[in-house]
Parts: structure tokens; sequence; C-alpha cells
């Protein structure tokens, strides 16, 4: 026996045949200021209701060119930080009457292969926490007319925009942080090689480092997880020259340290090794963690990106090919508390 439903999309004439109305007067009423009758309208939302019938959005999109469809393009959905920006920018994007289509890509941090996808389905824009790290994607994206923003980008054009937490200033915060407090053997547990936001914070912590004429510093690429940081974590508290200040490229990594350091080599924390993480994730505020991190400005960086798109939908030329920076702040807890003399 198959037990597959096959499902019939009711359609405007189903609605017409059950009003007893014109297919003209159906399509009247879902129609945002079209000419209908209140009687017409009760009998076809009346029968629509019946049905379960929803206008198709495919005609408008033909007639409009317009499908009130904003696409976002995530990875790394185990980062709180990344469900955090989604859940953000969905309500936003829904707020303005669009809505929401979402795309995860799990085969690498870049979004150049899945844009042809999202083209098909007609979106207005996109939003996309991956980087597109080829000039060929951002122009297939030009070619297509798709304005795009990216989070933490470094690829722009006429179609192509960014939003960037200032990641530099906060890898400097850290390293000024940890020279502050006296360490004297530092590392680096980066996400990746070639992404912006780790490169820029390691460039912020290094050239902070650099000024002081510290230059010898341990490092290592976990790729964002926790399960990197902790491998990473083993590597530098195994060795000889062991150190006693770490920053993290993200939270996650820095509580894989934190606990690494804590319940497999004995450390104390932050008397032994001083370590900072990057996103201000809930987990990082707990008490069993208290970890000092760089806070992005969520919020904020959600309003300016969107406000751009929205721009660039409307033709704004102003929005299109800029770049946006958005402030950090230094959130000090008990991971960096110990201050030597």
């Amino acid at each position: 026996m198959d037990l597959r439903v096959k499902r019939k999309y009711a359609s405007s004439i189903d609605v017409a045949r059950l009003a007893g109305v014109s297919q003209s007067a159906v399509s009247r009423t879902f129609t945002p200021g079209a000419s209908v009758s209140a009687k017409t309208k009760r009998k076809v939302l009346a029968a629509a209701a019946e049905l379960g019938y929803q206008p198709s959005i495919i005609p408008r999109i033909m007639l409009t060119h317009r499908s009130a469809l904003v696409a976002i393009v995530i990875g790394g959905m185990y980062n709180p930080y990344y469900t955090d920006i989604v859940d953000r920018f969905a309500k936003k994007i829904q707020e303005a009457g669009s809505s929401v289509i979402l795309f995860s890509v799990d085969h690498g941090e870049y979004i150049d292969e899945i844009v042809p996808q999202i083209s098909a389905y007609r979106v207005d824009g996109i939003i996309t926490a991956l980087s597109i790290v080829s000039q060929e994607a951002a122009e297939a994206c030009a070619k297509m007319q798709i304005p795009v923003v990216l989070f933490n980008g470094r690829i722009r054009n006429a179609w192509v925009s960014s939003v960037c937490c200032d990641n530099v200033g906060g890898g400097r915060e850290i390293a000024d942080l940890f020279i502050r407090h006296g360490c004297r053997k530092f590392a680096f547990i980066g996400g990746t090689k070639g992404n912006l936001a780790n490169d820029d914070r390691l460039a912020g912590y290094m050239g902070r480092l650099a000024e002081d004429g510290i230059s010898n510093v341990r490092f290592g690429y976990g790729d964002f997880r926790y399960e990197g940081g902790q491998r990473i974590a083993r590597e530098f508290f195994s060795s000889r020259e062991r150190p006693d200040a770490i920053f993290c490229a993200n939270d996650l990594m820095g509580i894989a340290a934190i606990e690494v350091a804590r319940h497999e080599f004995r450390l104390r924390v932050p008397e032994d090794v001083q370590i900072a993480g990057f996103d201000d994730i809930p987990a990082a505020q707990w008490p069993s963690h208290s970890l000092t991190t760089i806070q992005q400005d969520a919020p904020k960086m959600v309003d300016e990106a969107w406000r751009m798109l929205d721009a660039m939908i409307e033709g704004s030329p102003e929005a299109r090919g800029s770049l946006r920076t958005v402030a950090s702040q230094l959130v000090e807890r008990n991971s960096t508390a110990c201050i030597r003399k």
C-alpha cells in the first residue's frame, strides 16, 4: 500500500468555483489595494479558508521581478554566535515584510559554490556570515544582479558590500591586556588561515605585541571548533615552552583551552595561564568559564547589514560596494584576572 500523500494545492480556479465568483475576483481579493466588494471578498476568503488556499508568489515574481525572499547563508551553526545572528536576521527580515530562505553550508566557509543554487530562487538579496573568497564568485553575484552583504568579508564590488566588526582593534586590546598583566610567553589559537576575521584578529594581536618587541609567538589552528581548540591547547601545554597567555580567535576555542588547562594539565587559570576569546557567546559569561573576550555588537551589525541590503535592493548607489566597521568592546572576566608584578 502506497502511504505517500499526493497533495494537490488548491488553485484560484478552485476557490472561484467554490465561492461562485470569477477567477479575477479571487486575484483582486489577494492583491493589496485592488478593487473588490466587501461581499465578494468575504465569499472568497471563506472559500480560500475551506480549501486551505494561499496565493502563489510565482506570478508576482514574474510580474515585478521581486520575490520578497532574502537568503541567509550560514555555516558553523555549532557556534552559538551564528545561531544568534541568524535569529536576529530572520526577525529583522520578517519585520520588513520579506521572508527568509536559509542555506546551510557545511563543506567549507565560503559561499562561492552555492551562489548559482541561491540565484535559482530569485531572491531579492543575500546576507551571509561566510566569505566570498574569489573575485569570480563576486562577479557572478554582480552578473545575476543579486545584492549581497557579507559579515566580515573582504571582496566588494557594485553588488557586494560588507559589515565588519573591528577585528584588528579587538586583537590589539587582547595583546595590550596580556602585556599589562605581565605575560611573557604568547600564543594564538586561530580558526583557519585566510579567513578575514581570523587574519585581522591575528594582525591586531601581533601588531600590538610587536610594538613591545615581542615576536616569538606560538601558533595553532583549530578551525573555530571546540574540538580544535582542545587539540591545539594540548599541544601548547605539553611543550617545554608552555605559554602563559593564549588569545583564541573565538570563544569556543577559548573555553576549550580553559578546560584543557584546568582538567587535563592541572593548571590554574588565570594564575598559570591567561586565556581570552572573541565573540562573547553566552557560555563565555558562565561562572565556570568566566572568559575574557571581545564582544561583537551583534544588534548593531545586524541593523547595519539589513539597512545596507535594503538600500541596495532599492537601488541606492551609495550602499553598493561599501564597507562599514562596527566597534568591538573588551569584556574582562576571571580568565585574565590575575595581574602579575
